[in-house]
């Protein structure tokens, strides 16, 4: 099949995680390679695909809501289309399939997670005969990484390392949408993150459902230390990764927060709940012990290093006690921040039947009093950062004041500074610069450079 997007406008919306931003850079890289011109805006877009996420309720009530937007929007004038394509693909498209046209017809093509190599030729495919395409696999033969790419930031990459999931956690239906754990040769990251290097990429953000087990499948046990390693031997200066499952975060990965200068002192470590009677529950494999055990290892690794994590509030079953233990574990570690989560059913996963009739506004009321303490916690902690000279990765301006320049500490902290006279956010844009913090609020950081 012949295929161009020559003269047509597209437009990525991304719902979800950093492997679904992943996953947009490469549909857009793929598109554009075909002659599609990217846009900002539905309005000023021909084709409109959804990157979607499945794992709570609330995503796909915004998908639903957006996609039916495009029934009545029109096309821009200028448009060669008859008709705006719309194409869903993400979780969601895994999980529904042909349920999605069949709940909303006007849409055209839907994918899964396996296959978005697919999507030209599906999209090609509703232009030449008018109908809808629907293609999900079980299976990929292939990582999204061996698509064309185009970068959100060209100063900084997501690299995969791994994709699927094994832990089966009884609340997430990643397993199910993502497909079963599969790991990436360690010579084919590697080469990945040379090109990056060579490109003058500053910063490289390691992916996988469960970074901390890469390799188990490929080499019989994990070798994520070897990546971190080997990624560091490229010379990138900044290495982040995501996600940390606790059960397989080992010494050795722990360690090189102490030894390797280029891995950034932050580390996203998911809890998800205090009370050992839930994380059985929820089938984590781990106790708040030891979490808590994982916590000092860490400090006494690296003393400042900032942590982040991931908690639900209200898993079925949950009591009062539960929700102390959990508040208590997070006084006890003093995160820099707190992703909070009032737990969402997801049909087909092990915890949507069980039981629980814990009223909502209890369930409110625990999560409220969890963000007071999260954000009275993040507030503390952004206190240390004063009077200190910060190397900050440049973003550019910020969204709220254009002379203000926005960037990223080594701890992944929001750093506001003005722009220097006689340049612009823009020359700055993707370098490192040192910024002395004069002040620190809940969620950001603000100085001027040093």
């Amino acid at each position: 099949m012949s295929m161009s997007f020559q003269g047509l406008t597209l437009c990525v919306k991304t719902f979800g995680c950093q492997m679904n931003k992943h996953d947009s850079e490469r549909v857009l890289g793929t598109l554009e390679a075909l002659g599609a011109t990217p846009v900002d805006s539905f309005e000023e877009a021909d084709m409109v695909v959804f990157l979607t996420c499945c794992v709570r309720e609330a995503a796909d009530t915004r998908l639903y809501g957006q996609v039916a937007t495009m029934r009545t929007l029109p096309l821009r004038p200028d448009s060669p289309l008859a008709k705006r394509l719309i194409a869903i693909g993400g979780c969601i498209g895994q999980r529904d399939g042909r349920k999605l046209v069949d709940a909303m017809p006007h849409v055209d093509v839907v994918f899964g997670t396996h296959n978005l190599h697919a999507l030209p030729s599906l999209l090609q495919a509703a232009l030449d005969t008018g109908s809808s395409q629907v293609e999900v696999r079980d299976a990929s033969a292939s990582f999204p990484t061996d698509l064309p790419t185009d970068r959100e930031q060209p100063w900084a990459a997501w690299l995969p390392i791994t994709i699927g999931c094994n832990n089966f956690c009884s609340y997430c239906i990643v397993p199910y949408v993502r497909g079963r754990e599969k790991s990436r040769p360690l010579e084919d990251i590697v080469s990945e993150a040379e090109g990056y290097v060579a490109e003058g990429v500053k910063e490289i953000t390691l992916l996988g459902q469960n970074v901390n087990s890469y390799g188990r499948d490929l080499y019989g046990s994990p070798r994520f230390v070897d990546v971190l390693d080997a990624v560091a031997h490229t010379g990138i200066e900044r290495i982040r990764f995501a996600t940390s499952h606790p059960k397989d975060l080992s010494d050795e990965v722990i360690e090189r927060f102490a030894t390797l200068p280029s891995l950034m002192p932050a580390l996203h470590l998911p809890v998800q709940s205090g009370s050992d009677r839930i994380l059985k529950a929820m089938n984590r494999r781990y106790d708040a012990a030891r979490y808590l055990d994982l916590v000092r290892k860490l400090r006494e690794a690296k003393g400042d290093i900032a942590l982040s994590t991931d908690i639900i509030v209200g898993f079925p079953g949950e009591t009062e006690e539960d929700f102390m233990d959990t508040y208590r574990l997070v006084e006890a570690v003093g995160y820099h921040q707190v992703f909070t989560f009032i737990y969402s059913k997801r049909e087909g996963t092990p915890a949507a039947s069980m039981p629980d009739d814990t009223p909502r506004e209890v369930i409110q009321g625990r999560f409220d009093r969890l963000v007071e303490l999260v954000q009275r916690q993040a507030f503390e902690a952004n206190q240390t950062e004063r009077g200190r000279v910060v190397p900050v990765l440049v973003e550019g301006a910020s969204k709220r004041d254009s002379s203000l320049l926005s960037g990223r500490s080594p701890k992944n902290q929001t750093v506001h500074a003005p722009v220097p006279a006689g340049c612009s956010a823009a020359d700055l844009q993707g370098r490192i610069v040192d910024v002395r913090i004069d002040d620190a609020k809940t969620w950001y950081l603000q100085g001027s450079l040093a």
